[in-house]
């Protein structure tokens, strides 16, 4: 019998947990990320306090399948200013008030120019938006709508002192080396500013995670990539193609610290390994999460994904990115996310991560009826016994689905049992020579 004090011990480091990646995002949240530039550096020196982080440098004009890694983007101050000189749109209050990749500006206009160069979201009109040109010689500032809308008119003075020069795109690798040559791969983007759930959170939690996974021992290898928006994921691939065809399962990570969904988006393959298990954890406990097919669109499971590659790799949210009002807004901030969602969120992926390390596909030793299994002491002694009555079905449920087509996982899921209890059984079932694994 499983103790109280086990539950809430159980339950203390859940708590512990959500409140360790909620305080490093809180960290992350007001460092000023693009995809190439400073910020993305200071925010792996960050997360290298955590984990060991190996940071690669490729140059701007390098070659990355069809695209070419860009110029680097670095900004140090913005401003608007009314007549009377007072600062009405600052950078120093918000990182969001400028245009991503913003090109540099110092000039004075009237306010009809002005407007412009200034983007809002009149249906949100107290939040600043978050918008980019990453690919566009372009100058502008984001603010409320409602703040645009008081300006007077008159002449303002913008200026933006940021710069585009030949230097490199940055991104981070860490690597837990398992017991075999097989690899998961775990990615979050690294180049959204001051925006909690997309993706402070999803940074943080896989930085907690990877220092987790230190202390165990795997079977897999994990590699865990933080890296900047399709680019990044591009360059990273471009890096590694002599090495892709070892992952054997992927998952992107984002917008994990809100209280909607989960929800899981499946790989191009649809019924790869890490599809299955994570439709059987957000099935699981009441969860009722929701689970969509590929589509081309969204965050880099669109490159792993890309044909050319055909990486088994989805992508993990809470909310879904653009279904929720604070998406790409200044909402996107602290108060959205919470200790205890990011905790759950961890949770759901480590689930995961327990089901790919104790996943096999079994075959049964003695398949023409029913090996005795009274006599090797797999029966209890005890007859009415209930949870022995539980362990007798995962018995029966592993020997008749054990042909070497049904792994443990398929197992689970057809009998309707914990996948916890269906590796037991298989576990005891094998240790009492009755099982072996497939030959893959």
């Amino acid at each position: 019998m499983v103790s109280f004090d086990t539950i809430r011990s159980a339950a203390d480091a859940q708590v512990d947990v959500g409140i360790r990646i909620y305080a490093l995002a809180a960290r992350l949240f007001p460092i000023c990320r693009s995809i190439t530039g400073g910020g993305v550096r200071e925010t792996l020196r960050v997360l290298g306090q955590h984990i060991d982080i190996t940071q690669h440098e490729v140059p701007t004009g390098t070659q990355v399948l069809d695209w070419t890694v860009p110029q680097e983007w670095n900004i140090r101050d913005a401003y608007i200013k009314n007549a009377s000189g007072r600062k009405i749109v600052d950078f120093a209050d918000h990182n969001l008030h400028v245009l991503g990749y913003s090109k540099a500006v110092h000039e004075t206009m009237p306010l009809s120019e002005l407007k412009s160069h200034v983007y809002t979201l009149p249906e949100q009109p107290d939040l600043i938006p978050y918008r980019t040109s990453y690919y566009s010689e372009q100058w502008g500032f984001c603010m409320a709508h409602n703040e645009l809308a008081q300006l007077e008119d008159g002449e303002y003075e913008v200026f933006i002192d940021a710069d585009k020069t030949d230097g490199h795109l940055t991104y981070g690798e860490y690597f837990h080396s398992g017991q075999s040559d097989r690899d998961v791969l775990l990615s979050a983007h690294i180049c959204h500013p001051s925006l909690a759930n997309d993706n402070c959170s999803g940074l943080a939690l896989l930085a907690c995670l990877a220092a987790a996974l230190r202390s165990r021992k795997t079977r897999y290898n994990y590699r865990f990539l933080f890296a900047p928006g399709t680019i990044g994921a591009l360059t990273w691939l471009a890096s590694n193609e002599d090495n892709i065809s070892r992952i054997d399962h992927g998952l992107i990570v984002s917008c994990v610290g809100d209280g909607g969904g989960p929800n899981y988006k499946r790989s191009r393959r649809g019924n790869a390994v890490i599809d299955q298990a994570m439709q059987y954890v957000l099935s699981s406990e009441g969860r009722r999460g929701i689970i969509q097919d590929f589509s081309p669109y969204g965050y880099d499971e669109r490159q792993y994904c890309s044909p050319g590659f055909n990486l088994p790799v989805g992508l993990f949210q809470r909310s879904a990115f653009g279904t929720f009002p604070q998406y790409h807004t200044s909402a996107d901030n602290l108060d959205f996310i919470s200790p205890e969602n990011l905790a759950s969120s961890y949770g759901m992926i480590m689930e995961v991560i327990d089901i790919l390390e104790m996943n096999w596909t079994p075959v049964n030793l003695f398949p023409k009826g029913e090996p005795q299994l009274g006599r090797r002491g797999l029966y209890s002694a005890l007859g009415g016994d209930k949870a022995a009555g539980e362990t007798a079905m995962g018995y029966l449920w592993v020997l008749n689905l054990a042909d070497g087509s049904h792994s443990l996982l398929d197992i689970a899921q057809r009998s309707g049992m914990s996948f916890r209890d269906i590796a037991r059984a298989a576990q005891l079932l094998r240790a009492n020579g009755l099982l072996a694994e497939a030959v893959s």
